[in-house]
């Protein structure tokens, strides 16, 4: 329940509204699920509906009842029935449409479980067209129908069906416009699960999925390379661990809370970070009177965590990071009106106590890996020294010459002295244009926020990243400078933009830099994509317009749509360079509403043989890729009335 208050002229008491059951979560849906979107993004709306009814079923799982959950998922419905407990069945209608109602609130029925704040299925019950649930228990069923959250009907009668709950439901498409399910997300969703929940089958559309070696299973399935040693496993009670090291560069860690994928870490991600640099260097230090530093141990990491917690707190509702401090820590208020709190072990000690425990004892047990561990570690000091020397020879000269003021347009945020107050925090929205040309940049730098928009200035087409060494790119005076304006320097903890935007043209030369731009970040910079922080910027190809209207096209058809519906007198542009676009019309394309496309890369894709097959020799087979899926410049010309 929420008051809403209407800010007009003439406000007064009949501009008070109570909102009642689930309706606030239809009027401000950003709140419990983040992002609506249309399912072409995997942090989109509908997939957190879905994760919000199986984490559920996997909290029931977790408690002990229910070792199987099928899931059905079509383009538009989604379904998922499993064999816990069952909602009490006098609670159905309570349980998915009035909030702060829940089993979750104390840690009795639920010690560990993923949704806590008792949200999870009323937002999808309140941003469904339709939503259906059912409880089976000991012979009796209660069911319950709703459309937009509004009860439909709802009841009691005997039952056959094994114990525990049925929940059917069909994404709004008036919030979700033109949303599909897209079922390679689930698929991941589903191995995750099984991962992090052994002996747990997920039956999703007919196929079964099923780990017994938890983490274990994850990283040898989803490696893209052959691991310098076998995965190092390490299991406790709360926390599970896996860990190896590849020839890569940057790390890829996959974190893991009471079953929730992490996507963007948070507190127990850090304390694994951190308890694995300090355990080997201690190690090192011993046995081999070496003293490395931290980032030339953790320099091409695989690994996994998972840990389970009491009540931990996310930061948003989609769960993507951890914000907690403790494993555990309860409050409670005494009689006089005060509160005592208890509160178990900081997750960062939790986590580093193991790790110096279990890995120290494992390195004792399996000598095997200790030289080929320091070789490695030794290896990327040796890289890290040289190109740190080099950084600093070209940094030096870039700050005589003046050329790094010409290559960035900082945004605003990074002196905050020229912000106001009020917009101090505005990290989210930090993004960061990399383009090439003074005219494109110049017209992107015109259009920008200043605030939170910067701009960075390749000159020409950089290097093929693919083909050349880690040492190489930091002579390379272009890439140089951008990782100097990214911040990539030392950590990807220390990235100044939220959002890296490539901006090129529509042309061969430009989805060329495109290319080698994109193949810069996949080769020594993984981890950024991984984290979701690379995007490309779609910008129109074409403006048809009339003496009435004017109207920006990305495509081909939406070009044909747009001459189609203005009729008469239309005007055709192509658009071959961002420089040809005024900057206040490009004003409209970089705002809130710009089309980006996310550039995702999983767990699962070989990042080696992609880059080869794009970036590598030229092969019949690529040639013969671009031939059957590029158009050609004058295809896209061509204008037919």
């Amino acid at each position: 329940m929420a008051e809403v208050i209407n800010n007009n002229v003439n406000y007064g008491d009949d501009n008070i509204r109570t909102l009642e059951g689930v309706e606030h979560i239809r009027l401000r849906p950003g709140m419990y699920i983040g992002r609506l979107g249309n399912g072409d993004d995997l942090g989109d709306g509908i997939y957190v509906l879905l994760k919000e009814v199986v984490d559920n079923s996997i909290d029931e799982f977790s408690a002990g009842f229910g070792k199987q959950i099928q899931i059905t998922v079509t383009e538009k419905e989604a379904s998922v029935r499993d064999f816990g407990r069952g909602i009490p069945l006098n609670s159905v209608v309570k349980a998915v449409s009035i909030l702060n109602t829940g089993g979750k609130y104390d840690t009795k029925g639920y010690k560990k479980s993923v949704g806590l704040n008792g949200v999870g299925l009323k937002a999808v019950n309140a941003l469904s067209s339709h939503f259906y649930v059912e409880a089976y228990r000991d012979g009796m069923s209660s069911y319950a129908e709703f459309r937009e959250g509004k009860l439909l009907d709802s009841g009691q009668r005997p039952s056959k069906e094994k114990n525990g709950t049925f929940v059917k439901f069909i994404p709004d498409e008036n919030l979700f416009v033109g949303y599909t399910f897209r079922m390679e997300f689930i698929e991941s969703m589903m191995k995750n699960y099984s991962y992090l929940k052994k002996g747990l089958t997920l039956n999703f559309n007919g196929t079964s999925y099923k780990s017994e070696n938890g983490l274990l299973d994850l990283i040898n399935d989803n490696m893209s390379e052959t691991p310098l040693y076998q995965p190092i496993h390490i299991v406790g009670e709360d926390v599970e661990i896996v860990m190896t090291h590849g020839n890569s560069y940057g790390e890829n860690i996959a974190s893991f809370v009471n079953g929730q994928n992490t996507r963007d870490g948070g507190t127990h991600l850090a304390a694994m970070r951190e308890a694995i640099s300090k355990t080997l260097k201690e190690f090192y230090k011993t046995f081999a009177k070496k003293d490395f530093a931290p980032e030339d141990i953790r320099q091409g990491i695989i690994g996994a965590i998972s840990i389970q917690i009491q009540e931990p707190n996310f930061e948003g509702q989609t769960k993507t990071k951890l914000g907690s401090t403790y494993m555990w820590e309860t409050v409670t208020e005494n009689e006089d009106g005060t509160h005592s709190y208890d509160q178990g072990p900081t997750i960062r000690s939790y986590v580093n106590e193991f790790v110096k425990t279990n890995l120290d004892n494992y390195l004792h047990m399996h000598k095997e890996i200790i030289p080929v561990l320091q070789e490695k570690i030794a290896s990327s000091e040796q890289e890290r020294k040289e190109i740190s020397t080099i950084q600093k020879k070209t940094k030096e000269r870039n700050k005589r010459t003046s050329v790094y003021n010409k290559k960035l347009r900082d945004c605003k945020y990074h002196y905050k002295d020229k912000l106001p107050a009020a917009k101090e925090d505005l990290r989210e929205e930090t993004s960061i244009f990399i383009t090439e040309g003074d005219s494109a940049s110049g017209t992107i730098t015109k259009a920008r926020n200043a605030e939170t928009q910067a701009v960075f200035s390749l000159r020409g087409k950089p290097i093929n990243s693919y083909k050349e060494s880690r040492k190489k790119i930091a002579e390379n005076e272009e890439l140089n400078l951008l990782i100097n304006a990214l911040g990539l320097e030392e950590d990807i903890e220390d990235l100044r933009y939220n959002k890296i935007i490539v901006a090129t043209d529509a042309d061969d030369d430009g989805m060329h830099i495109r290319m080698l731009v994109l193949t810069f970040f996949m080769k020594y910079h993984p981890d950024l994509i991984r984290r979701g922080h690379l995007y490309i910027l779609q910008t129109p190809l074409f403006r048809v317009k009339n003496r009435n209207e004017v109207r920006y096209c990305y495509n081909q058809e939406e070009k044909e749509r747009a001459i189609k519906e203005l009729k008469t007198k239309v005007e055709i542009t192509r658009f071959k360079g961002l420089g040809e676009i005024s900057w206040d019309e490009f004003t409209g394309f970089i705002g809130k509403d710009m089309r980006l496309d996310k550039v995702r890369l999983s767990d699962e894709e070989p990042l080696a043989d992609i880059m080869e097959f794009y970036m590598g020799e030229n092969t019949y087979d690529r040639q013969l890729f671009i031939s059957r899926n590029l158009r050609s410049a004058q295809e896209l010309e061509d204008v037919d009335f």
